[in-house]
């Protein structure tokens, strides 16, 4: 038996089957999970041998109608996600940079039956946790370190940003860092702008140790 269809079956068993007699026209929890496991297959990023890293936290946004049906068993749900996603990495041999996270949100602007997945590689952000691997490019904000495991990696305060800053004068998406020789940082419109060492810019080079101030946070650069 495969995942989806393992899947399938807790859901059936922890609602007695009321998914399948709610969801008939309507998004079908398994098209969800399938679309995750799609979402992980696309945005996987080998970045050395034998490791690939795959996104950890995901956004599926529903319709009015679907998110209405959801609601009900939207805890429920949205754990049995997370638990396939876990499952699909093991599987796949892909490395998550934190705990899995799967989250149901509303986007009125989406008619029924249509649904949109969003997703971002996250390290744990939690004070003290070790630093990235050697040789590896990384921001470091206090004592919380974040891999930069892809090309570009955006930061800011939105669910959508790579790096979440939880400080109000960084926008959703605030700006992005571009691995390369050099690597740079660039302002994407944000409100408040930022600093490179202590200079207002909209785009810089950083060298090893540079500080990138958004808002009231100010992260350090390491190029590993």
């Amino acid at each position: 038996m495969g995942l989806l269809d393992r899947f399938e079956d807790r859901l059936d068993r922890l609602v007695n089957g009321a998914f399948a007699r709610a969801f008939k026209s309507e998004v079908q929890p398994v098209e969800i999970a399938a679309a995750l496991q799609k979402e992980m297959d696309d945005r996987a990023a080998v970045v050395s041998r034998g490791r690939t890293v795959v996104p950890n936290v995901f956004t599926a946004e529903l319709s009015p109608t679907d998110d209405d049906r959801l609601s009900v068993y939207r805890e429920a749900l949205e754990g049995e996600l997370a638990q396939l996603v876990t499952e699909y990495a093991k599987q796949q041999d892909y490395t998550l940079l934190g705990p899995v996270a799967v989250t149901l949100d509303r986007d009125d602007d989406l008619e029924t039956g249509i649904f949109r997945i969003h997703s971002v590689s996250r390290s744990v952000a939690t004070a003290g946790s070790p630093p990235p691997n050697p040789g590896q490019a990384s921001l470091t904000i206090g004592d919380t370190h974040f891999a930069l495991v892809r090309p570009v990696t955006r930061v800011g305060r939105g669910h959508e940003a790579d790096v979440r800053i939880d400080d109000p004068g960084v926008s959703r998406l605030h700006c992005e860092v571009v691995l390369g020789t050099p690597t740079v940082v660039r302002d994407l419109d944000s409100t408040n702008g930022l600093s490179v060492d202590g200079t207002r810019v909209t785009q810089a080079a950083l060298v090893d140790g540079s500080t990138v101030t958004l808002g009231q946070t100010t992260m350090v650069f390491r190029s590993g």
